[in-house]
């Protein structure tokens, strides 16, 4: 049984948990439409629908951020509405969880950005994907949401 984490953004990403592992992890899949991102939906259901059973998908709840433009928070508000349709669609059970609520959990309240990647690192020590900076970060957010639903 798979629990999924999905941070929804542009440059989010995508982790498939099995018995509290990763196995499967994506950035999320994305083209450009004139200077917009926007995510492939069809690409993010086919990565989704692997014909495994999936438990549950935990969805990180976001908002608008104090700052952001708002060409960027229509795009933003795009991609994570793009994310919950698929998942609908897909017909998989999921919940919306804050920041607040998967941080907590994870004992990361009140530290920086990168704290969550050197997090991931701790519990999977093995999983090279988290190497890398910007998309470690990604997929340390995505997992650590999966994990909060364990």
């Amino acid at each position: 049984m798979l629990t999924i984490g999905i941070d929804p953004g542009a440059s989010g990403a995508i982790v498939m948990l099995e018995d509290d592992m990763p196995i499967e992890w994506m950035g999320m899949p994305v083209y450009k439409v004139g200077s917009a991102t926007r995510v492939n939906a069809s690409e993010l259901a086919y990565f989704l629908d692997q014909g495994k059973y999936v438990q549950h998908v935990y969805i990180e709840q976001v908002g608008a951020m104090p700052g952001q433009g708002v060409s960027s928070m229509f795009n933003f508000g795009h991609s994570c509405g793009t994310v919950m349709g698929v998942v609908g669609a897909l017909g998989y059970a999921h919940t919306m969880v804050t920041p607040q609520k998967w941080k907590k959990a994870a004992g990361l309240i009140g530290t920086d950005k990168e704290a969550a990647r050197a997090r991931a690192i701790q519990l999977w020590p093995e999983w090279r994907a988290l190497d890398t900076k910007g998309k470690g970060q990604a997929l340390a957010d995505a997992a650590l949401i999966a994990r909060y639903g364990k």
